[in-house]
């Protein structure tokens, strides 16, 4: 069965392939509730959440940080 979508999805244009890994993309986002957070990333986050509220927590927009990781690796 794994062969057999392996040599489908070789089968496929680029733009083809690229819709069918979006789309298992969302599947995963749609069954992403289902998925048990495990307890140490929970507390990760909430510890996060209250610095961010406090302000103790700088935040970076993505496009600074892609600006500077290609700057850093020139």
């Amino acid at each position: 069965m794994i062969n057999n979508i392996t040599d489908r999805i070789d089968k496929l244009g680029l733009s083809e392939k690229l819709i069918l890994v979006e789309d298992i993309w969302d599947s995963i986002a749609r069954d992403n509730a289902e998925l048990p957070m495990p307890e140490w990333q929970k507390s990760e986050l909430d510890k996060r959440y209250i610095e961010l509220e406090n302000g103790k927590l700088k935040l970076h927009d993505w496009q600074g940080v892609h600006e500077e990781l290609r700057n850093q690796y020139k």
